[in-house]
């Protein structure tokens, strides 16, 4: 396909110390202040590609590397249409810069689910422009005409043979006129695009000479220890540090209170002695409005909305669902509890304060929006806020808050040095920015054969872009929060009369993006009712739904797919069963069947068969390990997962009481991809939502017990 570029989105051909060139969308000064330094590097093709003399290319990734692969995936649209030697590729993380801003965000961040599907088209246009530079280098070398020239492995090739490396042609590309419009490859010749090229960090992370967050070390660094309201919403009334300045290594004890950062933090020449002051701090607390919060009480709050539909907005309406009264009504209510992200790596961030500016070192999801929180915190501009983003220990969308990173600013500010905040993981399970809770009360009338006719729902739950900046993007016109409703508005299946409703609820509990956001509770909203509707039609569950989804192809194919590859309706021992679902998010659609059996009243899952269509696959091994994850996450989730309070106290603390999966847990996997044309998906949590109603699906199989509330340890399995 041709792709006209307009010279608006490049920059002026621009000459470095090494007389090279700097090209590429929307290219900044940030950037070519950082490497016009070197004077090996011929040529820079905007703010990814580097090319130097002896042939090595440099690609800068301007995501998070959170496990999700972007440091291989992304490397590979580029090299892809650079024609790249892929053995002479190296991999930089970019600093925080306006020049790497994501292109739908409108900020630099990573989530959503969106690196490969919002820069599969910058970046294949990126290496398909340093390409057309390097052939116009070598057809003046030659003096011949550029179409007779070819490009492979990192040269360029003419008729007869003769090749040129591209670093023996960086610097006379430099001074080429930039192409007007540039040739992308058609898929069919993609070499490196659809590979399972290992990934670029493996190495680093097994051998440990990768950096974390947590493994950041500056000369002078103290490290801080913040003691937080154990109350929702409290506040320091007054405190005594005397015990915690007498512990060894203790240094200095500050009060920080703002909407982002509030506490008393220790800060000490060492974790340990950091954590050993906070645990002899005295502190006072007003223990503030929400002092008798329970989620005993929430849960009886959001059931009396659900009747009222107090303030409720209309998400999708077709037809007229309330003048039917003919045929079977169904109807039945689910809920979900508050889920903590409980990442691996515990939230940290290292900041310093200084010369008018502040540096960063932290494993984050949003190093763009950090620079203004950061400069807020300082009282300098963002672009002297300078943010290295380390690798991540899991995101799963909880380090895309700011809180930690704003700690961090503000002790560093007040300690005049550079300060590293480490959340223990108590912190990080209590800190609030949890999944929200939510219920769904959905009632469907169905027709003799036991088809839907008449659909009516409403879900009630926070709202979670509230707050966050993304506003204007993910809630509309009506007022309705996209997260909130997304998984069960685009509900599939075919339904004449169709009306779905939305009521906030706020408890005063802060909600944040979880791993497939709304799509994991409305995605086991929607595939538990599916499927009930399915057993009171008296029809296989696998067969129901495909016979409903006639119009949406791609969640038929992978239904049908994952159905096959499960071997769904064969025999199967005695005491298992199987359960079916299929969810569209993020672009993605991805079907799950779970066998399943009961231990000790629990489900055990043996083995979960995945099939997934993301569009046109960059890296296969990545998407299958993706879609493991993901599935492994949610499952976790769904057997043990919830965040419960009492008297305005969280009661979770640790993995002892929040458990997640272990290794003997584990079920065997098989994921399925299904090849597509189509533009790629999100791969990171599509493969969420499928997982809890697949398995409260088998449950039903299995005891005719319908699991409608999360997590599965909860329940009364018979």
């Amino acid at each position: 396909m041709n792709i006209a570029l307009p010279r608006r989105h490049f920059l002026k051909l621009m000459g470095t110390s090494a007389g090279g060139l700097a090209l590429g969308l929307q290219f900044g000064e940030a950037f070519s202040a950082d490497r016009a330094e070197s004077p090996q590097h011929a040529l820079s093709a905007g703010p990814w590609i580097r090319i130097d003399q002896d042939g090595t290319t440099t690609i800068v990734v301007d995501k998070s590397e959170m496990g999700q692969g972007v440091l291989t995936s992304l490397p590979m649209l580029i090299a892809e249409e650079l024609d790249a030697d892929w053995g002479k590729v190296k991999i930089e993380q970019a600093l925080a810069a306006p020049e790497y801003k994501h292109p739908w965000f409108g900020v630099q961040a990573t989530g959503g689910s969106t690196s490969v599907r919002a820069m599969w088209q910058p970046l294949r246009e990126a290496g398909a422009t340093a390409r057309a530079l390097m052939i116009q280098a070598a057809a003046l070398t030659w003096k011949v005409e550029p179409t007779s020239l070819r490009t492979e492995s990192g040269q360029v090739c003419g008729p007869d043979g003769k090749c040129l490396g591209y670093g023996a042609l960086a610097a006379l590309a430099a001074t080429m006129p930039l192409p007007k419009d540039v040739k992308l490859k058609n898929p069919a010749d993609f070499r490196i695009i659809g590979k399972s090229i290992p990934r670029t960090d493996l190495v680093g992370k097994v051998n440990g000479a990768s950096t974390f967050g947590i493994d950041v070390r500056v000369p002078g660094m103290l490290f801080a220890s913040v003691e937080r309201s154990p109350v929702l919403g409290g506040k320091v009334k007054s405190f005594d540090a005397t015990a915690a300045l007498a512990v060894p290594g203790v240094l200095q004890v500050h009060s920080i209170q703002s909407p982002t950062a509030a506490g008393v933090a220790v800060l000490a020449n060492s974790s340990w002695a950091a954590k050993k002051g906070r645990d002899a701090l005295k502190i006072e607390w007003d223990k503030g409005a929400h002092a008798h919060f329970s989620t005993a009480g929430m849960k009886q709050e959001m059931a009396a909305l659900a009747k009222r539909k107090t303030g409720s907005k209309v998400a999708r309406l077709e037809g007229n669902p309330e003048s039917i009264t003919e045929g079977t009504l169904i109807e039945a209510v689910y809920d979900v509890p508050f889920l903590a992200h409980a990442t691996m790596e515990p939230m940290n961030a290292t900041a310093w304060v200084k010369d008018g500016g502040v540096t960063i070192w932290a494993p984050t999801q949003a190093p763009g929006p950090n620079q203004f929180v950061a400069a807020g915190i300082a009282g300098c501009k963002p672009e002297q806020v300078k943010v290295h983003t380390t690798l991540l220990g899991g995101g799963f969308g909880r380090r895309f808050s700011p809180d930690f990173i704003a700690e961090a600013v503000s002790l560093s500010k007040l300690a005049k040095a550079p300060v590293q905040v480490l959340y223990t993981r108590e912190d990080d399970m209590k800190g609030q920015y949890y999944r929200p809770a939510a219920r769904a009360e959905l009632a469907v009338r169905v027709n003799q054969q036991g088809n839907p006719v008449a659909f009516q729902g409403v879900t009630v739950t926070d709202s979670i872009a509230d707050g966050t900046g993304f506003e204007a993007a993910l809630i509309n016109k009506e007022g309705i929060d996209n997260t909130a409703v997304e998984g069960l508005y685009d509900f599939p299946y075919d339904t004449p009369h169709f009306k779905l409703e939305w009521v906030r609820h706020q408890p005063g509990v802060r909600n944040w993006f979880w791993r497939s956001v709304g799509s994991t509770e409305n995605g086991f909203f929607s595939e538990s009712f599916i499927d009930e509707m399915a057993h009171a039609a008296g029809k296989d569950s696998f067969e129901y739904r495909r016979a409903l989804l006639s119009k949406k192809p791609r969640h038929l194919t992978v239904l049908e797919r994952a159905a096959k590859e499960a071997g769904w309706g064969s025999p199967l021992p005695s005491g298992r069963a199987r359960g079916i679902a299929v969810c569209e998010s993020f672009g993605s659609y991805v079907a799950e069947v779970a066998e399943i059996s009961l231990d000790n009243g629990m489900p055990k899952v043996h083995k979960v068969t995945i099939a997934a269509d993301v569009g046109i696959v960059v890296n296969p091994d990545i998407v299958r390990a993706q879609m493991e994850g993901a599935m492994i996450y949610g499952l976790t989730a769904a057997l043990y997962g919830k965040i419960t309070y009492t008297e305005g106290q969280v009661e979770q603390s640790n993995f002892g009481d929040y458990p997640v999966m272990r290794l003997t847990e584990t079920p065997e996997v098989s994921v399925h991809l299904i090849s597509s044309a189509e533009a790629p998906g999100g791969v990171g949590e599509p493969g969420t939502p499928p997982i809890a109603p697949a398995v409260a699906n088998a449950i039903f199989a299995l005891t005719k017990k319908r699991i409608r509330s999360l997590p599965f340890s909860d329940a009364q399995i018979a």
